[in-house]
């Protein structure tokens, strides 16, 4: 028994499987090549349990992998399916002729009741050894047992009903004590609830099953071998251990819902399929005379919980009169039935045998077959051999199904991982929308599937639908890769042709008014794509080319902006007189180079709009590249529209504070041309220093004489210097302001004294004013009355400046005086000089002998030395070493020659026979030339004190260490 349930696939006896028809191998319509290199596992594979048991088997059930079987007359095997190597045997212990009829397992697998044919239960726990009989239950063959899935334990089995052959149903309720192995009666009561019956009368209760619903709803189903009946009620909360008698109670005085069929074979049996561990079932089939009665659950209905029933009848080789079907088992999508000799799989979508396995003769007859609702798995056994099948990817060919059944949705959700089923699907579904003229729907469905293009595309121009085409299309291109580039311009072209064609069409027609509105939309939807950007960016000029050959002026435009393009934009604006709304496109996007380049047009049309504009955008202008648009405007217009031309130079040159010339220049000819007030003050706001001064004034001059501003003018001579010029140009208009202009020069008096002549002979011999020429000689000091006197003429009388006369002579006099008196006091600092050098001659200090000199600390008087007004004293020498190094060169060079003239006067004569007088003089002569040289070299080295004079402070930033010597220093201290 080591090996009892040692798993092994035997191939000898799956005999004989429906066998699915292979594609045939070619070029796939759908881009896919359906290549398998290893055989499919079926879904429904076979392994046959190595067991040999030791007397006959005669009733087997599973659940939560707990595995429990009927040997013989008295044996009972129990094996935990997680421990296959420990099976455990008991005894019935039944001495008489009963035998096993049918054992009941709950979900749990912890509670095992055997019926025995003598109308007796017996009742054996998990985890107990010893079997127990249910005395309460005597007298009633169990038929079928309904387990309390939401109360039962381990130790107890809650609330549950129990099916006999009378047509009986009782609730009953068993329990293991904690005490003892057993209490005295494990079955706590046994009270019938209801009866079932058909038209003869009380008929056997096949099969039941308790579920839960919503708010506390509870569905009982019960089967007899051709009624299913339905019980529906609420218990209260908190009552649910009281039983379900209060269900049955609400039936007591008529009948339940109920499915009847007229055929039977003597029994019938129900199997439902539960997705999930602890969750509700989800479908139902049972298994009665007609047919296999299918169907959906809903919790959710009021009275029935049965939902999308449909009856599939047996295959044809089934006779029920020969070989009826022994048992039935659900899965997710096919009920299987037992048939004495093989097992069918039917699919529940179809109706289809999918899958029928033959079993050998040797093996004896089928008995039960019964699936584990934990696991999914499936065991089938006879009197001597025990099967297991396992259900493996049973979806895989649910697709098919649902696409054949026309349900394309279920058909894509099962097989969203299957790339190249999905496909065949999405083809499937494009065909029947194109079949069935729903053109749109085809063509999403055919973009997204790999048939090829020309033939879809073709298939739509036949059909004459290009609206479908068009949906195609977009579709195509919206799965594109980036790097289809190719495909993607190709699509790009075609669809912006179709939508000006279609487009074109619906607009004329009025009666499609709402149709063009919404194509329109839906094309500026794809302009607009930002998927789309780049290709329509890239071939933009086909696209114009395409808006233009349909007219279509309002797309070129709509295209052009969302290109960015804003120069076409504004050119057709320009091009249809529309000039408010190409000046609102420059300023909404704000490009300075298209406001240079259609500047010119706009201020034509709408001067004070486009300088408003102009304005807005500050400093982003430069006003130098608006200047010839200016110039041309400012040409053709009247004085009027100039002023927007000088509004915008002001704006550049006060707001902006413009220094560009080109500005000021072209500011300072529109003044000139209309505004001469405006001239002058702009003149004098820019100043007079030329290098602050941002126009140029030789221009300024040539202009403003052109148009005879005379003030303008002489200004601009005031700003050059050019004096003369401006006292000649301003005599021409005022006096006043000439004479403004030959003060000016204040540092030349011999200009100034030549203009103011320039005035008074004008006013002379221009003016022949005498007065204006007197009040010319007090308005400048330079004048004097003899300056003037040439100027007028001989007839002149002296009493006109008679009074000037003699206050000039009273001003000769006067700085006659002052020289005199400038005279006597530098007689008396002269004097005071010389009695200052004969005193500082006849100045002595005196020396004590101690002294030492300052520099060297050895005694002052054993060497030439010097005495300073400070009271250092230096050895001649150590002076000399002391100030050379800091001397300038020049007078390091002079000191050196005149230390080598006085080495060479003290050299003796070569000639000893001179005569006497001869020497004298020689000697006088050298002597005194040796005293000039000692006093040169006095006056350049004892100039001052070393340590009091400028020379120290001069040297204080100068390091101790001449840097030149200072790595020999360095290395002297190493």
């Amino acid at each position: 028994m080591a090996s009892i349930l040692d798993e092994y696939e035997d191939s000898l006896y799956r005999s004989a499987s429906v066998q699915q028809s292979r594609a045939s191998v070619g070029i796939p319509h759908s881009g896919y090549v359906n290549a398998r290199l290893e055989k499919e596992t079926p879904i429904f594979n076979k392994q046959r349990i190595d067991f040999a048991p030791p007397e006959k088997i005669n009733s087997l059930v599973v659940s939560s992998n707990q595995l429990c079987m009927s040997l013989g007359k008295d044996t009972l095997l129990r094996i935990d399916l997680g421990k296959p190597d420990e099976p455990n045997q008991v005894e019935l212990g039944r001495k008489d002729e009963a035998k096993v009829y049918k054992m009941f397992l709950d979900h749990t697998g912890s509670h095992l009741l055997i019926a025995l044919n003598t109308s007796e239960c017996l009742y054996l726990n998990r985890s107990v050894q010893k079997v127990r009989a249910l005395s309460r239950w005597k007298g009633h063959l169990i038929e079928s047992v309904g387990w309390n899935k939401f109360l039962g334990s381990e130790t107890n089995t809650g609330p549950i009903l129990v099916g006999t052959a009378q047509g009986q149903i009782y609730e009953a309720e068993i329990s293991v004590s904690d005490g003892s192995l057993f209490s005295t009666n494990p079955d706590q009561y046994f009270r019938q609830v209801y009866t079932l019956e058909e038209e003869s009368g009380p008929a056997p209760v096949c099969c039941l099953e308790i579920e839960r619903g919503i708010e506390g709803k509870f569905f009982i189903i019960a089967t007899t071998r051709k009624r299913l009946f339905q019980f529906v009620g609420k218990i209260p909360e908190g009552t649910e251990q009281q039983g379900f008698s209060s269900i049955f109670a609400m039936h007591a005085d008529h009948l339940p819902s109920f499915r009847e069929f007229p055929a039977s074979f003597g029994f019938s049996e129900i199997a439902f399929y539960t997705p999930k561990l602890r969750s509700n079932p989800r479908s139902f089939a049972w298994m009665m005379g007609n047919g296999v009665l299918y169907g959906t659950l809903d919790y959710s209905r009021p009275d029935s919980i049965l939902s999308d029933e449909r009856v599939w009848v047996y295959p044809s080789d089934i006779d029920i009169t020969v070989n009826k079907p022994i048992s039935i088992v659900l899965t997710q999508f096919h009920f299987l039935l037992l048939l004495p000799d093989r097992v069918k799989a039917v699919c529940t979508l179809n109706g289809q045998v999918v899958f029928q396995d033959l079993f050998l003769e040797k093996f004896g007859l089928l008995t039960r077959m019964i699936k584990d609702p934990t696991v999914q798995q499936i065991w089938i056994h006879t009197e001597k051999v025990v099967f297991r099948y396992h259900v493996q990817r049973e979806s895989r060919d649910v697709w098919k199904m649902y696409m054949n059944m026309n349900k394309f949705d279920l058909a894509k959700e099962y097989c969203k991982d299957r790339p190249e089923c999905l496909d065949i699907v999405l083809a499937k579904e494009a065909e029947h929308c194109f079949q069935n003229k729903r053109y749109l729907d085809s063509a999403k469905c055919y973009a997204l599937t790999q048939n090829y293009f020309e033939e879809i595309a073709l298939k739509f121009i036949e059909a004459k639908q290009e609206e479908a085409l068009m949906e195609f299309l977009i579709k195509k291109l919206s799965n594109l890769k980036p790097s289809e580039k190719t495909q993607t311009t190709l699509l790009t072209t075609w669809l912006t042709e179709l939508y000006l064609n279609w487009l074109g069409i619906l607009e004329g027609d009025p009666s499609q008014r709402n149709l063009y509105l919404d194509t329109r939309e839906k094309f500026r939807t794809f302009l607009s794509s930002p998927k789309n950007k780049d290709c329509l960016f890239n071939n933009r000029a086909s696209i114009y080319e395409l808006l233009a050959s349909h007219g279509d002026t309002e797309h070129m435009v709509y295209f052009a902006v969302i290109m960015q393009d804003y120069e076409r934009v504004v050119a057709h604006h320009c091009q249809h007189d529309e000039y408010d709304e190409a000046l609102n496109v420059l300023s909404r996007h704000r490009d300075e180079k298209l406001f240079y380049k259609f500047s010119p047009v706009l201020i034509q049309h709408i001067p004070k709009k486009v300088v408003d504009a102009w304005i807005s955008m500050g400093s982003r202008l430069d006003a130098r590249n608006l200047i010839p648009a200016l110039v041309n405007y400012s040409q053709s217009a009247s004085t009027q529209q100039i002023n927007e031309a000088i509004r915008y130079m002001e704006f550049c040159v006060y707001q902006l504070e413009e220094t560009q010339q080109a500005i000021h220049n072209y500011l300072l000819s529109l003044y000139a041309l209309c505004r001469r007030d405006s001239l002058l003050s702009y003149l004098e706001q820019a100043g007079t220093n030329p290098n602050r001064i941002h126009y140029d004034l030789k221009y300024a001059l040539r202009l403003c004489a052109e148009h005879g501003h005379h003030r303008a003018c002489v200004h601009i001579y005031k700003v050059m210097e050019l004096y003369e010029e401006a006292v000649d140009l301003a005599l021409q208009v005022d006096v006043d302001l000439a004479k403004s202009c030959a003060d000016l020069p204040e540092d030349d008096e011999e200009l100034r004294k030549k203009l103011w002549l320039k005035i008074a002979r004008h006013v002379v011999q221009e003016e022949k004013d005498v007065k204006k020429a007197m009040a010319c000689l007090s308005s400048c000091a330079l004048l004097k009355i003899e300056d003037v006197l040439p100027f007028f003429p001989d007839f002149v009388t002296i009493d006109h400046f008679k009074e000037a006369i003699c206050n000039s002579l009273e001003d000769y006099n006067k700085h006659i005086e002052e020289l005199k008196r400038e005279m006597e006091e530098a007689t008396q600092s002269a004097k005071r000089i010389r009695e200052d050098i004969q005193e500082m001659r006849n100045k002595y200090g005196s020396v004590e002998p101690q002294e030492k000199c300052a520099a060297c600390d050895f005694p002052l008087l054993n060497r030439p030395f010097y005495l300073f007004l400070c009271g250092h004293m230096f050895h001649y020498d150590c002076l000399l070493q002391a100030v050379f190094p800091n001397l300038p060169a020049y007078k390091q060079a002079k000191l050196e020659d005149l230390q080598k003239k006085l080495a060479a006067t003290s050299q003796p004569s070569k000639s000893h026979h001179r005569p006497k007088d001869a020497d004298t003089i020689s000697l006088g002569k050298g002597q005194q030339s040796r005293e000039q040289i000692k006093a040169d070299i006095d006056d350049i080295v004892a100039a001052e004190c070393v340590y009091c004079g400028e020379l120290m402070i001069r040297s204080i930033d100068k390091p101790f260490i001449d840097p030149q010597k200072y790595e020999e220093e360095m290395q002297s201290w190493l």
